[in-house]
């Protein structure tokens, strides 16, 4: 029986720009001056942002939720005194776990999030955390990056390499210096899930560079934090605090002989230092530019030492997949797209936020099971998948599984989950322009492709947009992209025409004179 009541309101970015922050603090001066029994907990979200601030109660029957409650909703909230189990308030939505949009999910990467104190290594612990770090280290290094290959496991960033592979390269690599870099430079449009992950269960990253650290044999570690994330910053900072506290980083972890520590380093808002390699160049200190392939990271990396370069999913999936074993991660997924991927809804859509499913689901099942259609309630025309440099997909090809092969069968890629959904108000001529436009403000400029191909394209279709020879520069652009994906030194320039090539074969009349 529970006889002090636990209110959660969650301390995450989107939450707080929605007003958490003054509900949180309203109800604990509340509970304070009055000399109620309750505690407020700062919980991360469950995701569900089309709800936030989303306050749940915990119960017998499990935790009710309620929102979005807005600091003007609170009169009602605590007049209905909610807290001592009525529901009797105009925003009470049931049980959490029963919201359709939550219960339909597979949570597994992100079972505890919204669900626990980020910063309590204690409840941390109650949910099965660093349950995988006691296992790896009864194992050999070969062991752990064995599992890692059987998992299936894929890098969940833009190339989705076999982590396993990438691990063993590293592993195998004569050096007495190694390391592990997180990329948690999440730059991509409708991206959130990094930021999710590190601002709700920060140890769950920790304890998955740890573990990494465990299989190749490294004692350092680098998390590449977007400097935009100053929430994430601050949980991160407090997190390795207690963590090295625990004896969970530094020397001799859990009475080992095994030593690793994590620093984090802010990036400085580059997009193109999301690209690994460049990643790097700004970690030593230099200008954030694409280095030539090979030498591979895995070989010679930071500093020029071997090194595992993960993101943050990536990473946070390793747990489990140690904790539980590759074949019950391995029996989630499709085809070779195994485990699940935290998708994430964003843009004209009803309901916002993250869904995380197994590979195999489709895009129509994300944009009307659980994103419910447009927000602004006109026809969805178009969906840019996979970030700023992913295919626009026409509504003919929503059927198609989310699964990487499937998707790179049409042209297009998965990346890092994100979805970004248009209504039929959407002008395709200018969401190309804008690709072109973005890699010209955020390429590093080392290759010609990228650095003068992307200007090109700006040009040349303002050329097309103001009906000048509209069928020869439409040749021309088509020339133009297939330069800049044969000529490319990185992703930046090979993929921007992606979206520019898709949006002038699936949605042509846009680009017709006079349009």
């Amino acid at each position: 029986m529970i006889t002090r009541s636990k209110v959660f309101v969650p301390r995450d970015t989107t939450a707080c720009s929605l007003g958490a922050d003054k509900v949180a603090a309203a109800l604990q001066r509340h509970f304070r001056v009055n000399d109620i029994a309750v505690d407020v907990v700062r919980n991360g979200s469950r995701g569900l942002y089309w709800l936030e601030p989303l306050i749940e109660i915990e119960t017998d029957k499990g935790r009710q939720a309620f929102g979005p409650v807005y600091p003007h909703d609170l009169e009602e909230f605590i007049g209905a005194r909610c807290w001592e189990g009525n529901t009797d308030f105009s925003k009470h939505l049931g049980l959490t776990e029963e919201i359709p949009f939550l219960q339909k999910q597979t949570r597994v990467t992100f079972a505890r999030v919204g669900v626990i104190d980020p910063l309590s290594i204690s409840e941390y612990k109650q949910h099965a955390g660093f349950a995988g770090l006691e296992k790896a280290l009864a194992m050999s290094s070969q062991d752990i990056v064995s599992e890692l290959k059987q998992s299936g496991l894929r890098g969940r960033g833009g190339a989705a390499f076999p982590a396993g592979i990438k691990w063993q390269t590293v592993l195998d690599s004569e050096s007495a210096q190694k390391y592990i870099v997180c990329n948690a430079d999440e730059g991509d449009s409708g991206t959130y899930s990094d930021r999710m992950l590190m601002e709700s269960d920060p140890f769950c990253l920790i304890e998955g560079m740890l573990i990494a650290g465990l299989a190749v044999n490294a004692d350092q570690g680098f998390i590449y934090l977007r400097d935009e994330y100053p929430l994430a910053h601050n949980v991160l900072t407090e997190a390795l605090v207690r963590a090295r506290e625990g004896n969970y980083l530094g020397n001799n972890i859990q009475g080992s002989d095994k030593s690793f520590d994590i620093e984090i380093r802010l990036g400085a808002g580059a997009y193109i230092c999301g690209e690994e390699t460049s990643m790097l160049e700004s970690l030593e200190g230099k200008r954030g530019e694409v280095r030539p392939k090979p030498p591979l990271p895995a070989v010679k990396g930071l500093f020029g030492k071997p090194t595992v370069i993960n993101n943050v999913i990536s990473l946070a999936s390793v747990p489990t997949i140690i904790n539980q074993g590759a074949a019950c991660y391995e029996s989630y997924g499709v085809n070779s797209s195994r485990g699940t991927l935290p998708f994430q809804l964003s843009g004209n859509i009803k309901q916002t936020g993250l869904v995380e499913l197994p590979f195999g689901a489709s895009l129509r099942d994300l944009l009307y099971d659980f994103g419910e259609g447009s927000r602004s309630g006109k026809p969805l025309r178009a969906v840019q998948v996979g970030g700023p440099l992913g295919a626009y997909l026409p509504e003919s090809q929503w059927n198609t599984p989310l699964d990487y092969e499937a998707f790179s069968a049409i042209g297009a890629m998965l990346g890092h989950g994100g979805i970004v959904a248009f209504d039929e108000s959407v002008d395709m001529r200018e969401q190309a322009r804008f690709s072109m436009e973005f890699c010209a403000l955020e390429s590093c400029g080392k290759c010609t492709p990228c650095r003068i191909g992307s200007v090109r394209g700006v040009e040349v279709i303002d050329r097309i947009k103001n009906g000048e020879n509209t069928d020869e520069n439409k040749e021309l652009l088509k020339e133009l992209c297939a330069t800049m994906v044969a000529g490319s030194l990185c992703a930046m320039g090979g993929l921007t025409p992606y979206p520019v090539l898709s949006a002038l074969e699936h949605f042509a009349e846009d680009f017709e004179q006079g349009k």
